[in-house]
């Protein structure tokens, strides 16, 4: 009988599951030689800290492992679906895990790189249950990498199934949560039905065997809801308790089992009636509560889908004609060019040109790959040099631009950069702790002077109770003002960038592309009379470049350009300017001192940029280029000064606009000229140095150093696929003149945050009054507790669009 018993009561150190203990290795019991080897894996390689995080953590080994299973991984057509990017030095591969379930697993699956030397880099998104892994394909295999994983217990449920089939698996999740509530709603009706004859006889039926029949149908009805309905909050309550703290589904799901249990003993027992009415409306109202609070955050959802937010164009030949679409109308087939530091969009294969592709944004190695005809091209890789055309292979909603520029691998400031939790946080994060402190109190007080109001009383403290209206403050807030700034085409990174809006105290903006128009200007040439040919050269140096100027003499030089002119050699130095050989002749196009050292004084501009010319070392002569600030600007920059925020003014340009500047900015702004993009930088970490909040708007060109180093680097787009992972927002280059408005918004929705925070700790406190004294029935706090929510949600979107409304935050459906 002993030994049965500590067969029993041996558990697995592995994974946690009951063993007979026949499996021992370093006093230690094992269910299955599988848990015996990932232990031994674990232990080689350092990493039992894994079990110091959580008790058994591990998931169970599951069957034998073989390795013939994954063969069809050696398949190159196969690997060539599964992967994202793929180099001589680094293959990206993303999988779904649904056996992640707690901060071990997390920790053993970023640490691969220490089980597998293969593995450059493995990133775990907990939320979606994914993995993100970079591995060496000279060291490790794609086959040998799932080998791995399905080793250590997380195999990927490997499919090929396109995107209809994801949303249609996420169409059977939301069905399985209608039919919990159906099947709840229903089985409350119907006991509340039953429970009526007892409410109006006062429990006194006289007809034989009535009552006992109604007892016993309502048990039953009672079944379905606890089996199928309420496992949602004690399993989600219950993963909390195994990670070490008290989630929001904590209270409900012990004001439920309590309920039930209750019920169920004094049905059984016939001393009395229980509650399984109160229990299964508790269940079916949480299940209403919840699923509204998943619609409504659903609509507010920002970073579901990259068309939410990229405002970026690209150009496509149609019809033997360059056009500029947005990002968004792409489709499999469109040929498109893509210039220099212009961003491939969508896995593409290679028609045209010289391709010098920097995969920096996906695998962190600077140095340029160059492409050959025919050769496929990953989404994300930027273009360094004269122009390309290719042909899309796949549709850019299969790419993976959104992780980009959530995951991007700049330097670790970018990671920490606008990551801190809202500030109510700090209050919500204790509220359960607080809750269980209350309801154990009060269990004891009424067990002292009337045992009787022990169950309604725990019951209703446990439900009334709303952490759900503290979290989501903060939340639905922030959520619905992202979806308001997205419709104005503001397009935030995180919720988290808010906030960081409220901090901001001093304001650096670019000129060339932010302030100014870049597709508007006057055009002037001083200078040697050009031949037709000097004139072709520059407009086809010209189109390799995504630059405003570039941009803005590319469409005042009419002349047609022969297909015969190509350029080779081109480079683009940000800052300074262009070159290439053109026929032999080498073109130079930009800043003087980028030209040659000693240029002639007379070639020196009075007002405007200036965009100087050169053929083999001899400047010619000049572009003077008259900007056109953008509509409105003044006005914009009237509304900062007003409220009070500091101005700067960083330009690559020389000093000719300083006159315009300092009439729009104030002679108390602080204009600098010749800026290179080192020197924005500098001067950023100057101002921070004196503890001040920087916020740069810049076109994301110069100026990628400079808006990570910022707290807040807003990159401005008008139809470029220019991007930079840098910056936590895009802008469109039409609402620039907006941003007053936009940062006032940013504070308002503070203080809606901070209105509805103690509004929600008002409601807990008289609803908490009523539940202990006894004057609060368990089915009343099931109703108040989901309307709470309800509520916050219908307060904080009135206030958010009202207040975009008395802003002039134009869009708001």
């Amino acid at each position: 009988m002993s030994e049965t018993l500590e067969s029993i009561d041996t558990i697995c150190y592995h994974c946690g599951e009951q063993c007979d203990g026949s499996i021992h290795l370093e006093e230690k019991d094992f269910c299955c030689e599988g848990c015996k080897q990932v232990f031994l894996l674990l232990n080689e390689n350092n990493l039992c800290n894994y079990y110091n995080l959580e008790q058994n953590p591990g998931i169970k080994i599951k069957g034998k492992f073989i390795s013939e299973r994954f063969a069809y991984l050696d398949d190159e057509t196969i690997i060539n679906k599964l992967i994202q990017f793929k180099s001589d030095k680094q293959v990206n591969v993303v999988f779904q895990l649904p056996q992640i379930h707690c901060s071990s697993c997390i920790f053993l699956l970023e640490n691969l790189h220490r089980i597998e030397k293969g593995v450059i880099r493995s990133q775990t998104d907990f939320q979606r249950k994914e993995i993100f892994v970079s591995y060496d394909p000279k060291t490790i295999s794609l086959r040998k990498l799932v080998e791995l994983l399905a080793f250590v217990g997380y195999e990927p449920p490997i499919s090929l199934r396109d995107d209809s089939e994801q949303k249609q698996k996420s169409g059977i999740f939301n069905r399985k949560r209608i039919y919990e509530i159906g099947i709840a709603g229903f089985c409350f009706a119907n006991i509340m039905m039953l429970s009526f004859p007892e409410y109006l006889s006062s429990g006194n039926i006289e007809t034989l065997g009535l009552k006992e029949t109604f007892t016993w149908l309502i048990f039953a009805l009672s079944l379905p809801v606890l089996l199928y309905c309420a496992p949602v909050f004690i399993i989600s309550a219950y993963k909390g308790l195994r990670q070490g703290f008290l989630n929001i589904d904590a209270p409900i799901a012990l004001a439920t089992l309590v309920t039930f249990s209750r019920s169920y003993y004094e049905i059984i027992t016939h001393t009395g009636a229980g509650y399984l009415d109160s229990g299964t409306g508790i269940v079916f109202l949480m299940l209403v509560g919840r699923w509204f609070q998943d619609k409504t955050y659903d609509s507010f959802s920002f970073d579901h889908d990259y068309k939410s937010f990229f405002p970026l164009g690209v150009t496509i030949i149609q019809n033997g004609k360059e056009k500029n679409i947005p990002i968004t109308q792409l489709i499999k087939g469109n040929r498109i060019i893509i210039r220099n530091e212009e961003m491939i969009p969508a896995d593409a294969v290679l028609i045209k040109g010289e391709a010098h592709i920097d995969y920096s944004f996906v695998s962190g190695e600077s140095t340029p790959v160059s492409k050959h005809k025919s050769e496929l091209l990953f989404a994300g890789g930027k273009q360094m040099g004269s122009p390309i055309e290719m042909e899309m292979v796949s549709e850019v909603s299969r790419s993976y631009i959104t992780q980009l520029w959530n995951n991007n691998k700049l330097d670790e400031q970018q990671w920490r950069k606008n990551t801190r939790k809202s500030f109510i946080h700090p209050w919500s994060r204790y509220f359960t702790l607080i809750l269980f402190s209350i309801a154990i109190v009060t269990a004891m007080y009424w067990w002292w002077f009337n045992p009787a109001n022990i169950l309604p009383t725990l019951t209703s403290v446990l439900i009334v109770a709303c952490p759900c209206s503290l979290l989501l403050s903060a939340t639905f807030t922030y959520g619905n003002m992202m979806r308001i700034l997205g419709k104005n085409k503001l397009y935030l990174k995180n919720a988290n960038v808010i906030e960081t809006m409220t901090k901001i105290d001093n304001i650096i903006f670019d000129k060339t592309g932010t302030i100014t128009q870049s597709n508007a200007a006057t055009v002037e040439y001083d200078g040697k009379p050009l031949a037709s040919w000097q004139i072709a050269m520059i407009k086809t140096l010209v189109k390799h470049s995504a630059h405003p100027l570039s941009k803005i003499l590319s469409n005042y030089i009419t002349n047609e350009v022969s297909n015969n002119i190509t350029v080779t050699h081109f480079k683009e130095k940000p800052g300074k300017g262009l070159e290439g050989i053109i026929n032999g002749v080498r073109v130079k196009i930009g800043a003087p001192y980028f030209l040659c050292d000693n240029y002639p004084e007379n070639l020196k501009s009075e007002n405007g940029s200036t965009v100087y010319i050169s053929f083999n070392g001899i400047i010619v002569g000049k572009y003077h280029i008259n900007n056109y600030y953008r509509d409105g600007m003044t006005h914009a920059i009237a509304a900062l000064k007003e409220a009070k925020y500091p101005l700067h003014v960083l330009s690559g340009d020389n000093e000719t606009e300083k006159e315009n500047l300092q009439k729009m900015f104030g002679t108390d702004a602080a204009i600098y000229f010749h800026q290179s993009p080192v020197d924005k930088l500098n001067y950023i970490k100057k101002l921070q140095q004196e503890h001040k909040n920087v916020l740069m708007v810049g076109d994301g060109l110069n100026d990628a150093g400079a808006l990570l180093k910022s707290d807040l680097g807003i990159a401005v787009s008008d139809n470029a696929a220019r991007f930079t992972p840098a910056c936590d927002a895009i802008i469109d280059g039409e609402q620039v003149t907006q941003i007053a408005q936009f940062l006032r918004y940013c504070q308002q929705g503070k203080n809606i945050v901070t209105a509805s925070f103690v509004l929600s700790i008002l409601y807990n406190i008289v609803g908490l009054s009523f539940a202990v004294s006894a004057n609060l029935s368990p089915m009343v706090a099931a109703i108040l507790m989901p309307a709470s929510s309800i509520s916050i949600v219908l307060l904080v979107t009135l206030a958010s669009n009202w207040h975009a409304r008395k802003l002039s935050v134009q869009k708001i459906n």
